[in-house]
Parts: structure tokens; sequence; C-alpha cells
């Protein structure tokens, strides 16, 4: 199997979080480029996975390293390879594949119950004990997705993971440890208090809810990295 993975970080922040230590653990060698920073690479063949992290920016901003993103996810896609959009990255896919992009009624920020639906079950989120978990969120935009599109996961208010061919796009924050959630109220302090948001009700919910999640993105990540084994034994023997 190819251990080579790309992932494309939006701002220092929002990073791999309980995802490094997955990889890690397997032997991938995870390149991680900074958008902002690094040039989108246009030749992804030697990649047999791809994430796509999140970031307080929008995807209707039109940042020339947002538009370069979903070339990427195109081009992903074209080749089959497996791609993980996480907020900022699945809103980037859906608008990548066709769909649109737009402010929500609702931010979301802090811990929202979601519900996995039969197919999430059949894929990504397939082996969880329950379909019903309370995961940590923090985006204001969502989406409309084109036809094609395959509904995963969903809450009363959004759409909150789907798949597109050979991308995943989940709305919510998988990768979160405790320390990353207390930097994000730090880094965006202002979102905070200009929400009027009580942030010792987020933290208090989140000792109780981080080891389910923690355990929610272990479920995830076994699931994709079939997705890599099964790329690589199809188009990379």
């Amino acid at each position: 199997m190819s251990k080579n993975i790309l992932v494309i970080q939006n701002i220092t922040c929002e990073h791999l979080g309980n995802l490094a230590n997955l990889f890690d653990l397997d032997g991938f060698n995870v390149t991680i480029l900074n958008s902002k920073n690094n040039s989108i690479p246009t030749d992804i063949i030697s990649y047999s996975g791809i994430i796509i992290l999140g970031g307080p920016m929008s995807v209707y901003d039109n940042y020339d390293y947002l538009q370069n993103e979903q070339k990427l996810i195109k081009k992903a896609v074209d080749m089959n390879i497996p791609t993980l959009g996480i907020c900022l990255g699945s809103q980037l896919i859906a608008q990548a594949m066709g769909g649109k992009v737009y402010p929500g009624n609702l931010k979301e920020i802090g811990w929202y119950d979601i519900e996995i639906t039969e197919n999430g079950n059949r894929e990504i989120f397939n082996g969880v004990a329950n379909l019903k978990h309370t995961v940590f969120q923090w985006h204001g935009d969502t989406f409309e997705l084109p036809a094609s599109a395959i509904i995963l996961a969903k809450s009363n208010t959004y759409i909150q993971a789907f798949r597109i061919k050979t991308a995943i796009g989940i709305q919510f924050h998988i990768e979160v440890d405790e320390s990353m959630i207390e930097e994000w109220l730090r880094v965006y302090s202002k979102e905070v208090s200009g929400l009027n948001l009580d942030k010792s009700n987020i933290m208090s919910h989140q000792k109780k809810q981080i080891l389910n999640l923690s355990v929610l993105c272990k479920l995830i990540y076994k699931n994709f990295k079939e997705m890599i084994h099964h790329y690589d034994s199809k188009y990379k023997q």
C-alpha cells in the first residue's frame, strides 16, 4: 500500500489533531501544506489519500488558494483518489463537485447532535454502535449538494456528512481534542464574544463528549484507510 497522504491546512490552529497520531501509528508519510504559503500541487499521482482541513474563510471569498483547492479536489476525484474534507474542506468539496456554498441561518459553534443515515452506516461511519452522536461544530456556512451526492449524516439544521464519488465531506470536527478547542476559543474569541457564546458551557460539555468523539474519529479513520487500501489495490498495482 502506498503510504503517501497529502494534507492541505488552511490555518495553523486547524490541524490534523487526533488524526495525526493515527496516521503516524500506521506509518503513513504525511505531507502537510499550508494553503496560503505553499502552492497547491497539480501533480498528485504519488498520493493515495488527500485531506482538506478547516478554516475561518468562506468558499465564496474566492481566494486563489481556495480556487486551487477546488481544482485539486476535482482532479483527485477524477483519479479516484480518496479525499476527506473537514468543515471548510467539506464545503470546498461540495462547491468543487457542482454544489453551492452559502451562509447558513444558524452558526453552529460547540456541541451539537447529529444522526448518521443508513447510507452513512454502510460507508464512512460503518461500525458505529449508535446512529446518534454529539459532535463538535464550528461553522456558519452550509451547502446545496449536487444530485449525485449521498447523504451520510444530518442534523435538524444541516447536512452533516456526504459522499460524492471518492470524496467524503464532514461538516463537523472529528479531529479535535481538548487543547484544540481551548485554542480555538482563544483564536476566534471575537466571534465567540460577538455571538455571546458561553465558553464555560462549551468547555464543560467537552469533558463528557471528547472521548466519544475520539472513538468516532478512529472509526472514520479506519474506514477512510479502507478506501485508501481499495484505491491502491485497484489503481496502483
